[in-house]
């Protein structure tokens, strides 16, 4: 049986071996670029979703934003200025257009929220409105999940970028003209932290 296969062996010309070699190596190839390619859509795909789960939070902010500003309308001599400002970092950051625009917004849309909290310090009766400690509540909460979306959204997008940079996969982002994400940043070491919401 053995001497049969070496006969057929040296019957096979090694033109005929040569193309069989070549077939199996462009079949690798073939493979590795598509498992290449399908992990950079996959990666794409993850920082896509991740980015919505900020979006979400975000949208939840903006929602409470305008029962807040009615909640401490109420009280007269409030500093109006800083309702304006607030009002109109909602309005600018719910139509930001790129990545980078939203995040100025929202940035300075969270260090509003903090002055207007710092400011209704001064006043007793907010303070104690139930509806101005339940909307604080709320805000507080979701400065939590929005942290722990960035912080996913950052993961996401670290993942995504090396694979975009790393060898030999970033053959295959060339190609197809993958770009790198920009990672979700706060802009200052006052708006790194969470919103104090006191009692």
């Amino acid at each position: 049986m053995v001497a049969t296969a070496i006969g057929l062996l040296a019957q096979i010309e090694t033109g005929t071996v040569l193309m069989i070699i070549a077939g199996v190596a462009i079949a690798v190839v073939a493979a590795w670029a598509a498992l290449a390619y399908n992990g950079l859509i996959r990666g794409r795909n993850l920082v896509h979703e991740s980015w919505s789960g900020i979006d979400v939070q975000f949208k939840r902010r903006h929602d409470l934003i305008p029962n807040l500003v009615e909640t401490v309308k109420g009280y007269a001599d409030f500093e109006r200025g800083l309702l304006e400002k607030i009002t109109n970092l909602r309005a600018r950051a719910s139509s930001a257009e790129s990545l980078e625009e939203r995040q100025q917004d929202e940035n300075a849309l969270t260090g509003a929220l903090k002055q207007l909290f710092a400011v209704a310090e001064a006043y007793p009766q907010l303070r104690a409105n139930k509806s101005f400690l339940d909307l604080q509540r709320q805000l507080a909460e979701i400065e939590d999940q929005l942290q722990s979306a960035r912080r996913y959204y950052n993961a996401t997008v670290r993942d995504y970028n090396t694979r975009i940079e790393s060898v030999p996969s970033n053959l295959i982002a060339n190609v197809f003209r993958f770009e790198t994400a920009a990672f979700f940043e706060v802009e200052t070491a006052t708006e790194r932290s969470v919103p104090q919401v006191k009692f």
